[in-house]
């Protein structure tokens, strides 16, 4: 009986978890803030769960003198600090099991030459099976030259079924030229069915709860269209500034931090058509279509805005602006908040607007897809009656408070026919009695088990640099962000933006 025709495989209780096989995860940059904060702590709530192999490794490669024990002490230690499930020794002792550490720098051969060997050691002894993870968490400049090194190694390209993985992480590249570079060198090396590059935001179970909400719901897709919908709002509002990272963030700006990336794929997933099954190409093909439709409303200068925090008060503490900050010059262009306007050339969201935006220093911490819906006539009533009534929304709450919210309209109690705005909440963290994972958790789950849904491609990559680099290039040529107050909801130019258009934000 051939393997699709398994009966025992075809009536697989799809909601059960799916167990890796035999693996071990190579990471490179493990004394970094990623690493210690949130991929060593997703590793042991994974083994925590029971969603790890019994055959499991853990490979840290570094230029610190370490010995293995020294690693494990620094994987544990950050498991203490940040593992969203309960310490338990016994789950540590058996992971420590198969903790190793490599010592050495990108351009040593003799390095990856340790780490063959090491690796080569735990396909012994602790049973492997010669499947390998590399995770680079590292800067992308040094991506080339640990792609070369893991490919002159032979690690790069197992034999014999056995399979090899890249991860990488956001940024993917500064604009279009550089992205198609980055992913030309990645794949002169992995070949794409074997690159996963993490977009953390597409792990939480509130994002994969749009297609869930979409498509398993005759409710909504009735009026998931440009008949009813006037519009959509996607929003990640953060109330922190840079905190130390400066250096970094000065150059790249929100727009490339966030947009191009998490906003981007947010707006696939709620515009993207309704996929034949939820199998990776299929999912994937929906989401490049929608992204090749989707085209920057014009002109740029009436339907964009950016900006730049000054000092203010976050709450009860007084904070200082952007350019105080070290790290910062006096004349950066960089912008801490950005909003852009897009629009879908598809019968489904024809006229739409679909308005993006992202900031620092704003007034609360939040991230939302919110759908606004056109006016009823209100036929039946006259203006006294619905005065104080707004549009109907629903709100997708990505995070802190995850969640669904619908405003409608409902009759105030009294003699009088009054019609005002209410919500209808849908909370996770009441519905639910078990707490979502971390992205961290699903995402580096699917990559052990060769699992791409949730993973953008090389099309989805560019064609995202593509809806964004006319924008940086046009803030190129337009001098200074504008100003904002630190606590505000952003700059006076982006609700400028939206009343040339007849419309407001929401204030979350």
């Amino acid at each position: 009986m051939t393997a699709w025709s398994n009966p025992l495989r075809d009536k697989r209780d799809k909601r059960m978890p799916r167990i890796p096989g035999p693996c071990g995860v190579v990471i490179f940059g493990v004394t970094g803030d990623l690493a210690t904060k949130k991929l060593m702590p997703a590793i042991y709530d994974l083994a925590n769960r029971g969603l790890l192999p019994a055959n499991f490794a853990l490979v840290g490669f570094a230029r610190r003198d370490w010995v293995d024990e020294d690693f494990g002490k620094l994987v544990c230690d950050s498991v203490r600090k940040h593992a969203r499930t309960p310490y338990r020794q016994e789950v540590w002792d058996r992971l420590a099991e198969g903790i190793r550490f490599v010592q050495g720098t990108f351009d040593d051969p003799k390095a990856f030459e340790r780490l063959t060997e090491t690796l080569q050691k735990l396909d012994s002894e602790r049973g492997t099976g010669g499947n390998h993870a590399f995770y680079l968490s590292i800067p992308p400049k040094a991506f080339q030259q640990v792609c070369e090194q893991l490919q002159k190694s032979g690690l790069a390209r197992p034999q014999d079924g056995r399979w090899s993985r890249v991860v990488i992480e956001k940024p993917f590249g500064h604009d279009l030229a550089s992205a198609r570079e980055l992913n030309g060198v990645v794949n002169s090396v992995f070949p794409e069915e074997s690159v996963f590059r993490i977009d953390h935001y597409l792990g939480k179970e509130t994002v994969q709860n749009i297609l869930a909400l979409r498509f398993a719901n005759e409710l909504y897709e009735p009026i998931w269209n440009n008949n009813y919908v006037d519009s959509v709002q996607i929003t990640m509002a953060e109330d922190i500034g840079l905190g130390g990272r400066g250096g970094y963030y000065d150059g790249v700006g929100a727009a490339r931090d966030v947009i191009q990336n998490h906003l981007i794929q947010l707006l696939a997933l709620t515009a993207m058509e309704e996929p034949v099954s939820f199998s990776p190409h299929e999912l994937q093909a929906e989401k490049i279509k929608v992204l090749s439709a989707i085209r920057l409303m014009q002109p740029l200068d009436d339907t964009t805005a950016r900006g730049q925090y000054a000092a203010g008060w976050q709450g009860s503490e007084k904070v200082t602006g952007l350019l105080d900050e070290e790290g910062f010059s006096k004349e950066s262009t960089t912008e801490t908040y950005a909003a852009i306007t897009l629009e879908i050339d598809t019968r489904r969201w024809a006229g739409v607007p679909f308005f993006l935006r992202t900031g620092k220093r704003l007034g609360r911490r939040v991230t939302e897809i919110a759908l606004i819906f056109k006016r009823a006539p209100h036929l039946p009533f006259d203006k006294t009656m619905t005065e104080e009534l707004g549009q109907n929304a629903l709100v997708i709450r990505v995070q802190p408070d995850e969640g669904i919210t619908t405003r409608f309209g409902s009759k105030v109690p009294g003699s009088a026919m009054e019609v005002r705005d209410v919500n209808m909440d849908f909370s996770y963290g009441s519905a639910f009695a078990e707490d979502s994972p971390e992205a961290y958790e699903r995402l580096i789950l699917d990559m052990l088990l060769g699992e791409p849904s949730l993973f953008p491609t090389n099309a989805e990559v560019e064609l995202s640099w593509e809806i964004l680099d006319p924008v940086l290039g046009d803030w190129a040529s337009h001098g200074k962000p504008d100003a904002y107050e630190s606590g505000t909801w952003g700059p006076a130019s982006a609700d400028e933006m939206m009343h040339r258009m007849g419309r407001e934000w929401r204030r979350p």
